[in-house]
């Protein structure tokens, strides 16, 4: 009977090595998402596992996995198994090590007692043993034992109960105090992110391919934690908001749907308080800034692209956009108060609000437009010009089509900013804390022709309107509550309805951004 081949690319069964090694990154990854579970509040660290309790549970775990890289590191340099490591793991493990070791020295020598000379003795110590045991050995090695060193250690601290349910310390010259809800969870998502990191270059057979891996890993846990808070911020403002935004709503009768919260104001008339006129006044802020915002910053982006010659006055241009756009807010708001309101009636307006916000707007939206239009292919330019295409109707038939996409991202991130603002709008605006149903602006309906120019006007645009953001502002500094039986129940729903307006523009804005580039690519 022949013998069977197995390659690094083709093969038809694991070996053990391989397995113990995806066994290990598969752990390291449910101990990191255990760890940030904890650190999220949904699991407490007390809570019992196999008759222990969670932390030490997770101790055992990391105990485990760190013994198993290091053994993975020594498989590969006794020649148990076929790896290609390099001759050094590198630079940067060294350096990374290197500071993890400091600052476990540092700590450690601090919680003994040590003076300031101690701790940067001890921390100096072990960042140098750190560094020569992971930049002088080969690959295998360096990659393995001082990860496994680490995470051994924390595995030790947690199973002995050093660091656990309970334990606090004080830090000596801050007005602060670390405890054992915050830092269990921080220890096993660091320790399971080394040995995540190490046992996946072990699994890759160390070398280029191994580094490939590790970084893979790293990037996936990160990137993966990083959602996962989102996620969890998303659902705990749902969970706290959904009471509030759900108060009194019934299905059938008179109306289909009947939802106070959405249609009504929060005047003393009204059965069940709710924030339509804060909400219809954001959906108009916002509509009006992105009118203004949209048009003016494309434009002078087409501008600037199409038919300035690129120089000092292009780069003065976005060296200044670039600082507006990172210009705080309130600095924002102090403009359209000091400038735009004696304008409109020297009074707080809908319309000096959504100027304003148009400003903040309009550097972002003029940035990526900009982008997105020297982005284009100078091909397409070519090919019209050549069928005789003058160079205004290139723009507006070919480039500017294939730059929508990239100036619909643009408005999606500043809305997400404008949407949200309070200062601007408390500076400009205005408007009642508890607003009722009456006060909502009716835009639309407020034009009315006029004998003198500009020939029409809107009474609506020179109101004070409140805002989702104004009036959750108000609401939790000013402590008012009118008829607001639950008051932190109605702040909650506010804060979920803004979260879904915003989310609401960014949902049409995406499907905008979808819609033109299946257009471009028909």
């Amino acid at each position: 009977m022949s013998r069977a081949t197995r390659t690094a690319l083709v093969r038809d069964d694991r070996t053990a090595y391989e397995a113990a090694t995806g066994s290990a990154v598969g752990l390291s990854g449910i101990a990191f998402a255990v760890g940030l579970a904890a650190l999220l509040g949904l699991v407490a660290i007390d809570a019992p596992v196999a008759g222990v309790g969670l932390s030490v549970a997770l101790g055992a775990v990391l105990l485990a996995l760190g013994a198993a890289v290091v053994g993975f590191g020594v498989a590969s340099r006794t020649g148990y198994v076929d790896t290609g490591p390099q001759p050094s793991a590198g630079i940067v493990a060294a350096a990374a090590f290197t500071g993890i070791w400091v600052a476990v020295g540092a700590a450690a020598s601090g919680a003994a007692g040590l003076g300031t000379v101690g701790r940067l003795g001890a921390g100096a110590v072990l960042g140098g043993v750190a560094f020569a045991t992971t930049a002088l050995p080969r690959e295998d090695i360096g990659s393995t034992v001082p990860a496994g060193a680490v995470a051994g250690l924390c595995g030790l601290a947690l199973i002995s109960g050093v660091v656990g349910p309970g334990w606090e310390h004080a830090l000596v010259g801050y007005n602060a105090t670390l405890f054992g809800d915050t830092v269990v969870p921080v220890v096993v998502l660091f320790a399971s992110l080394v040995t995540g990191w190490s046992a996946a270059k072990a699994s890759g057979g160390f070398g280029a391919r191994g580094r490939n891996v590790g970084a893979y890993v790293l990037i996936y846990l990160v990137v993966g934690s990083i959602l996962a808070v989102l996620v969890g911020l998303v659902a705990f403002v749902a969970a706290k908001g959904l009471p509030g935004l759900l108060n009194g709503v019934s299905v059938g009768g008179e109306r289909l749907v009947s939802w106070p919260f959405l249609t009504n104001g929060a005047g003393l008339l009204a059965d069940v308080a709710g924030v339509f006129p804060a909400l219809v006044g954001t959906v108009w802020l916002v509509v009006g800034a992105v009118c203004f915002a949209v048009p003016t910053g494309v434009g002078a982006a087409v501008f600037l692209s199409e038919y300035a010659e690129q120089g000092r006055f292009t780069g003065a241009v976005e060296v200044a956009t670039n600082g507006l756009w990172s210009t705080p807010s309130i600095v924002f708001g102090l403009f359209g108060a000091a400038f735009l309101i004696p304008r409109f009636g020297n009074q707080k307006s809908l319309i000096a609000g959504m100027l304003t916000l148009g400003f903040m707007l309009l550097p972002l939206v003029l940035i990526t437009s900009r982008e997105a239009i020297l982005a284009v292919p100078d091909e397409y330019r070519d090919a019209s010009a050549a069928l005789g295409v003058s160079k205004w109707q290139t723009i507006r038939s070919v480039v500017l089509p294939a730059a929508i996409p990239g100036v619909t991202t643009g408005v999606i991130l500043g809305v997400g900013r404008i949407a949200g603002e309070t200062a601007p709008i408390l500076l400009t605006m205005g408007g009642g804390v508890l607003p009722a149903k009456a006060a909502a602006p009716d835009v639309l309906g407020s034009f009315r022709l006029s004998a003198s120019p500009p020939f029409v006007s809107n009474p609506a645009l020179l109101e004070a309107t409140s805002a989702l953001p104004y009036q959750l502002y108000a609401l939790i500094t000013a402590g008012l509550s009118g008829n607001i039986r639950n008051p932190q129940e109605f702040a909650w729903g506010l804060a979920l309805t803004l979260l879904l307006v915003v989310l609401a523009f960014y949902a049409v804005g995406i499907a905008t951004r979808y819609y033109f580039r299946q257009k471009l690519h028909q």
